[in-house]
């Protein structure tokens, strides 16, 4: 994935800040907030690290579970032409909607 590190198992997504001219990363599948900066990409690893460590040590002190819970589902609203379109796509294929998008959403996101 573009701009995503993975540390540890988690994820956290990097952008740059110009206002400080640091990358910084933000985890993104923590049930709470915890991000690093750094100059370059080997030292945002670190920091990263450092950054993961501390989050975690605070949750099991807590006894707090880590991970972020994630549903499985999310409702996206299409215009009308779109859906019909994307339930052709999905017919031709012999597949549902619902398995037709997620074939082409992980493509996408493995790309």
């Amino acid at each position: 994935m573009i701009n995503v590190m993975e540390i540890e198992g988690f994820h956290a997504v990097i952008s740059y800040d110009p206002d400080v001219n640091l990358f910084r990363g933000e985890f993104i599948d923590l049930n709470g907030g915890a991000d690093f900066y750094a100059g370059d990409i080997e030292s945002l690893r670190r920091e990263g690290q450092v950054s993961l460590k501390v989050f975690l040590d605070m949750c099991r002190e807590d006894g707090v579970e880590p991970r972020r819970k994630f549903s499985g589902r999310f409702n996206l609203r299409l215009p009308q032409e779109l859906h019909r379109d994307l339930v052709a796509a999905a017919a031709a294929e012999g597949k549902s909607l619902n398995a037709w998008t997620l074939e082409h959403l992980k493509r996408a996101v493995h790309a």
